[in-house]
């Protein structure tokens, strides 16, 4: 037997493994490119910034970690090319930015379609004690007493903080409805002002506040049992929302009096936004973005764990890396479907 001749072979067979090994270790689309992403100051989508942010890794990319940002800054980021992504745009909520971002990026996908809703609510107990049942009635001077704690006059109302998309249509909103003499809303910090909130109504105190969803506000207070939802008589917009006026009823609405439900904001998909030129320079993220998307209770079930003290990077990487694991299947299909666009 010649065995310089089968060692020789055996090491070619070594040697030939060795090299596709490595072929397909360097074959993954993002091998070798660092993204740069984004997230929003308000943490309940900070979840899902670390989902997308694991699932493109998955794919060879570096990704840092994300930069927080108020909107006007992100959009003009990412039109400028400083950032590549982020999974937080609401749209029609955040349509204002990207008029000015035409041919420099793009929405992609959607992280949650039609699921996000906004609008105002109140503590059940005050809306049935005192017949409230719209945003109108704060017109009121006694019902904006009833959610007056400081003596002013006017109803104080957790808002949306400067620099928020909702802080736009808030105030066009408070004036649209001639509340301007009757409501204070409130724009300290979000979590802070609702932890307050969550506080009086624990002490039997009214609450009034404006929320979105996905958001652990929903979950901490539950629509049709610890608070209703407010209706408007007639929807107003911003003008650049205008043409969305008609689609402000929404059904199937739950703490809400009448269904379809009159409140006032639309509907809003929560989608991608990303810089064109990296779409065009990575078609494998741009396939990922375009078919992965997050079920609106997990992201409300992984709000309610912030909202109990779980809120530490350490616990947003921990459950991004057990949701992962729960949808194994799914994210690997979303892998082989982005690799597939790549070749």
């Amino acid at each position: 037997m010649n065995y310089k001749l089968l060692l020789g072979a055996g090491v070619a067979v070594a040697t030939m493994a060795m090299s596709m090994g490595l072929a397909a270790a360097q074959s993954l689309p993002g091998e070798g490119k660092t993204v740069k992403m984004a997230q929003p100051t308000w943490d309940t989508e900070w979840f899902q910034a670390q989902i997308y942010r694991k699932v493109l890794e998955k794919l060879g990319y570096t990704v840092e970690a994300p930069t927080t940002l108020d909107n006007p800054p992100f959009y003009q980021a990412v039109g400028q090319g400083d950032l590549d992504f982020w999974a937080s745009g609401w749209f029609p909520l955040h349509s204002t930015y990207m008029k000015e971002l035409e041919g420099k990026a793009s929405t992609v996908g959607y992280v949650a379609k039609g699921g996000a809703l906004q609008g105002y609510l109140i503590d059940k107990k005050t809306a049935e004690a005192n017949n409230i049942k719209t945003i109108e009635d704060f017109q009121k001077p006694e019902v904006a007493k009833l959610f007056d704690s400081n003596g002013d006059g006017k109803a104080e109302m957790v808002a949306c903080p400067p620099g928020w998309g909702c802080e736009l249509t808030i105030n066009h909103q408070m004036k649209a409805y001639g509340l301007a003499d009757t409501v204070e809303p409130l724009q300290a910090a979000y979590a802070a002002s609702m932890a307050d909130a969550i506080s009086k109504y624990e002490q039997g105190k009214p609450i009034f506040f404006y929320t979105w969803t996905p958001n652990w506000t929903v979950g901490m207070l539950k629509p049709g049992e610890d608070v209703v939802w407010l209706q408007v008589n007639k929807a107003e917009l911003p003008d650049d929302q205008k043409e969305m006026e008609d689609q402000t009823s929404i059904p199937g609405v739950k703490g809400c009096a009448d269904d379809p439900c009159k409140l006032g904001w639309p509907a809003n998909d929560i989608q991608v936004v990303a810089n064109d030129k990296f779409l065009e320079d990575n078609p494998a993220a741009r396939k990922l973005f375009e078919v992965m998307s997050i079920p609106l209770e997990d992201i409300f079930a992984q709000n309610a764990l912030m909202y109990q003290g779980k809120d530490k990077p350490a616990d947003l990487e921990q459950q991004a890396a057990e949701w992962l694991e729960k949808h194994k299947a799914e994210v690997d299909g979303w892998v082989k479907e982005a690799e597939a666009a790549a070749k």
